[in-house]
This record gives structure tokens, sequence and C-alpha cells, in this order.
């Protein structure tokens, strides 16, 4: 029997330990208090450190004292079957730790009066933490989702009914919180070029556990079209089918300033035309495309540009510029490219073009440069053009190679007269002959 007792005490003990329960049995007439090894050790005292006399009372932070013992009070008055409360400890190293404690009447005199409590206190510290770090989160979230706009909707896979909150409704033009909220309402509003991919996106693969952001475009029941952003991520349920979670937030200006600035960091900010940066990188990629070559690269400087500047100021010559660049485009077939390296050149790059070709778009482009509309200040002046054209054959020819041959044929133009053009060669590169009227 003294064995067994033994083997029951060491397996409570151990049982205590390995759960990290920390044990107290108060005898209430007396006013000791045992606390169980596991419960020094949850403090960082050794056992028996402390007096135990009001020993959980002195520990207890002060904000706590109060509802730990109304909640001991109102169970002895017989008002609650147990003792339930959360509260904070000192631990030995000066920092609380959170505790659940739970426990109860144990023992009572022949009139039921009550002599002993005991129970558990758990160290819930991480989740009180857990907690305070997820509130901040909503908080954050919260805020963050008013801040920009953002709408909250959730779709029921089981039920096959939706929620949109208020700001979702507004995205979507439904003001009003009369406007019925269907399951099969977001598709009516899908753009028809977006229908199927955003469909697609929005309904995650089972198991799925990643958020899917997407962008469409909606068109609302006035005609007006929106740009959206979604996030999605399937929620699964316990024995059902799951939930879709998302939001979504109007993207229509951050589009339209995303296009501008991408518009404006490959365009000649006058003309329209590529920049340099942008017509290197076209030049690239057509040299290292087979199919594309050959590939003829004009090089096209203006003639009498300096003196229309000189004579009627720069608002005319951005007039010139503005029409010059306006009939070059006009010349081009649609799968050749024009650029105003600066000033007043530019290059234009044809693929698949031979001498013919070439010799077609130069005798047009010389045309365009000539009929330029200068503005009514300045009719009597005119601008023409010299322009040199090197031809890329081979793939290994560099984006800087291209055009210096271009520019040293164009240089062979003005050398031969101007308005004019020049193909690179041999002889347009040192400077004589070549030239082509």
């Amino acid at each position: 029997m003294a064995d067994d007792t033994k083997r029951n005490g060491e397996f409570w003990a151990l049982a205590l330990d390995r759960a990290q329960l920390g044990l107290w049995d108060w005898n209430l007439p007396t006013g000791d208090c045992y606390y169980s090894p596991t419960w020094w050790k949850m403090l960082g005292y050794a056992e028996g450190e402390l007096d135990t006399s009001d020993l959980w009372l002195k520990l207890t932070h002060p904000d706590d004292c109060e509802r730990a013992l109304a909640s001991g009070d109102r169970h002895i008055a017989g008002d609650t079957e147990s003792i339930e409360t959360e509260l904070r400890l000192k631990h030995k190293d000066g920092r609380w730790v959170w505790v659940l404690d739970r426990g109860g009447i144990v023992e009572r005199d022949a009139e039921g009066k009550p002599l002993r409590l005991m129970g558990v206190q758990t160290d819930i510290t991480r989740q009180k933490e857990a907690e305070a770090a997820l509130e901040q989160v909503n908080v954050r979230l919260r805020l963050a989702l008013a801040a920009s706009g953002t709408g909250i909707w959730h779709y029921d896979i089981g039920t096959n009914k939706s929620y949109w909150d208020p700001r979702t409704r507004e995205i979507f033009g439904l003001v009003s919180d009369t406007d019925e909220v269907t399951a099969d309402l977001w598709h009516t509003y899908l753009h028809p070029d977006d229908k199927e991919a955003t469909e697609r996106a929005h309904l995650p693969p089972p198991g799925s556990k990643s958020v899917t952001a997407t962008q469409y475009r909606i068109v609302r029941r006035d005609g007006s079209v929106r740009h959206v952003e979604s996030l999605v991520r399937l929620i699964a349920g316990a024995g059902s089918a799951g939930q879709i979670l998302g939001t979504v937030r109007d993207i229509t200006d951050e589009t339209k300033r995303a296009e501008e600035l991408a518009y404006a960091a490959h365009h000649d900010a006058l003309t329209g035309l590529w920049n340099r940066s942008a017509f290197d990188r076209l030049l690239a990629e057509n040299i290292g495309a087979a199919d594309r070559l050959p590939l003829a690269v004009f090089y096209v400087d203006l003639d009498y540009f300096k003196a229309l500047n000189d004579y009627a100021g720069h608002a005319a010559g951005d007039i010139a510029l503005k029409s010059v660049a306006g009939g070059i485009r006009a010349s081009l077939p649609p799968s050749a490219h024009a650029a105003r390296l600066g000033g007043d050149e530019f290059a234009l790059l044809v693929p698949n073009c031979n001498d013919a070709c070439a010799e077609r778009l130069a005798r047009a482009v010389l045309a365009a440069v000539r009929d330029a509309d200068l503005g009514s200040a300045v009719s009597s002046r005119r601008l023409a053009a010299s322009i040199g054209i090197a031809f890329v054959r081979d793939p290994r020819t560099t984006v800087t190679d291209a055009l210096a041959c271009a520019d040293d044929a164009c240089y062979a133009a003005k050398a031969g007269g101007r308005d004019r053009f020049a193909v690179f060669s041999a002889e347009t590169a040192s400077g004589a002959g070549g030239l082509n009227a």
C-alpha cells in the first residue's frame, strides 16, 4: 500500500510537471497554502524560498487583486461552481507572468463550511502576448483598411451566400444598404475581357492556403469602368466547404498614374516618340531576333533647325519638332519604331527592311520633314533632314555600333548637301561618296 501511495504521488507530481501546472492547496482555517514545485518553478523561485502566508496575494499585480479576490469570494459564497480567473503574478526576475487560475472547494466541515481550496495555475503569458499582438494587428488592419479605402467581403461556398461590407458596396456602386448582394452579383460586374481569368483566380483550389492577388476591371451599372485589386484566400471549414475571404480596393487612380509614369519613363515628353533608353532597348531586342533581320537603322538630323530656333524662339521650335515627329510616325510601317534622341536628332528602326524598303522610307521621311508645319510666324522658313542608314544583318552587332554606323552615314548625307540620305559603307564612314539623293 505504501508503495502504491508513493507511486501515486510520483505519478501526479510528474503529470503536473509535464503539463506545467502549478498546484496550490489552501487550508482556510490556518491560512497555510501549499505550492507545488512546478508552481515555484513557473515564477523562478526555489521551492519554499518565500513565506507562503498570503504569498499569492503579495505576488499578484495590483490591478488584478480585486478581481482575483472577488472570484474566490463568489465561489466560497456558493455563487459559482468553481474559481476561474486570469491574473498576473510577479516573477523573480521582475516580469509579470499571466496565469489562468482554476480551482474550487475540496473539503468542508460537518456544517458545510469550506475548509480547503485546491486549484492549479497555468502560465498563459504567451497566449496573452499573442492576444495583445493580435489585437494590435486588428487595430492596425482596421486603420489601414479605412485609410486605404479597402473593402472586405466573404463568400460561403456551402450556403452560396455572400457578404460585402459598406466599402465594397461603394466600390461596386452599391451605395445603398438595401441593394441585395447575391452570390452571383459579383460576376455581373466583371469586365468581359477580364471575366474568365478573374473568376478562376477567385476560386482557389481545395486545400490552398496561399493568398491570391489579382487586378481586374469592373463595369458599374452607370457604365463607368474601374480598376480594382483583390486579395483572396480560401478558409477551410470543419465539416463544411469553407469560405472565400477577400479584400477589394479601387486602384483606378493608381493604375492611371502608373500608366502615365510608365509612359513618361519610355517616351519623349514633347513628341511622344520613344526616348533614347527605350529605343536602345528596342534596338537590342530587334537585333537579337533573327526573324527581324535585316534591320534598317536610321539616324535623322534636322537641317536648319538651329536657325529656326534662333529666329522664332523655342516655342516655334517645339511646334516644328512635334510636327516632324507626327510626320515621321505616319511614314513608318506598324512594325517600325521611332525615337527622339534629343534636340533635333531622331532615330528609326525598321525590321525586315532591304535596300528598296529603306530608300522608300527615307524619301517619305524627307518629304514629311519638308512638309512639317512650322506655324504661321515662320511660314517663310523650311526644314530639311539629313538621314543616315545602316543595315544590321549580324545578330552579334551591338546597339552602339549600329547607331554609330547610321550616324556616320548621316554625316555623309550632310556633307553631300543635306536634305538627302546616305547608306553606311566604307566610303560613307570616311566621309566620301555613296550619297543617295
